[in-house]
């Protein structure tokens, strides 16, 4: 299964594995450090209509980036509904690789264990001042992938990521 999503964005589901490439009009050292740095985060991680009042992060092969998403949009039904996250690093290569591993959590940071966890290898890839980055995501099973899809994830990381072009086009035109 595969289909593009908005112009500069193409998914594809392969067994196990989510992989979503999309691209930025940003340099790769700047969407590196937009995915890697708490006061870039905290302007862009989340749905439309989410807010990350939460943003701990240790960014280091073995530690942890633990967040909370808020939903702040009254006309959603997830109004006021928090969503908590936790990345543990694997592998950081600075502005081209970064692997975690991605969970649900709850607010202390203790790892939802019937949720779906996943490896994330993001990868940032410079094309001519903008940036490719593919993010491929391994599930332990087709099931999970079918899980994290009809819980809206395909949504909810397209808009994130529409918001991650809001924010890279602010940050160089200001």
């Amino acid at each position: 299964m595969s289909n593009q999503n908005a112009a500069n964005q193409t998914t594809k589901v392969e067994g196990r594995d989510f992989v979503l490439e999309r691209i930025f009009a940003a340099p790769r050292a700047l969407v590196f450090q937009a995915f890697t740095q708490a006061e870039h985060l905290k302007h862009w991680w989340g749905p439309k209509g989410w807010s990350l009042p939460v943003c701990n992060l240790d960014l280091r092969p073995g530690g942890v980036w633990h967040y909370c998403m808020k939903c702040t949009d009254e006309s959603k039904d997830y109004y006021g509904q928090e969503s908590w996250g936790k990345a543990v690093y694997k592998e950081i290569v600075e502005p081209e690789r970064i692997v975690y591993i991605d969970t649900f959590s709850d607010a202390e940071g203790n790892t939802i264990e019937d949720m779906p966890q996943t490896l994330i290898t993001m990868t940032f890839i410079e094309q001519e001042g903008k940036t490719k980055l593919i993010s491929r995501a391994e599930y332990a099973s087709a099931e999970d992938v079918q899980s994290v899809l009809d819980m809206g994830m395909l949504e909810g990381i397209t808009e994130t990521f529409d918001n991650l072009d809001r924010h890279l086009s602010e940050i160089q035109n200001s």
